[in-house]
């Protein structure tokens, strides 16, 4: 957000309205600074959701665990392995991530992996 805000503050400051992206020098060094910074950081926040998710999910398997424990304890056996899956899950999502942090190129973006199957398929 705070990059968002000065574009809008620089926009203000040299009278450019919404939506142009050309104008004053300053104004457009700002803008482009702030530009790459919204494609990057839309793949970790999509997987954080992701993650999310999974820890959502983790939290209601261990509830049905402790419900189904209480019931009888043959009841905890589906929880018990869901619940370990979505824990695998969570590990590989975070290896992934770790891998993809070091070893990925700074120029690399997740559209580029996305994108690269519809090409292959169009040729």
């Amino acid at each position: 957000a705070y990059f968002v805000l000065q574009v809008i503050y620089a926009r203000r400051k040299y009278k450019i309205s919404p939506p142009e992206t050309t104008g004053h020098p300053e104004f457009e060094r700002i803008f482009r600074a702030q530009d790459p910074r919204l494609h990057q950081d839309s793949a970790p926040l999509s997987l954080a959701g992701v993650a999310a998710a999974c820890g959502l999910l983790y939290l209601y398997t261990r509830y049905k665990y402790f419900q189904g424990y209480a019931m009888a304890a043959q009841g905890r056996l589906g929880p018990l392995y869901a619940s370990a899956r979505l824990l695998w899950l969570l590990l590989g999502l975070a290896v992934a991530g770790l891998l993809a942090h070091f070893l990925l190129p700074r120029s690399f973006t997740w559209t580029t992996v996305l994108a690269r199957p519809l090409q292959l398929l169009s040729a």
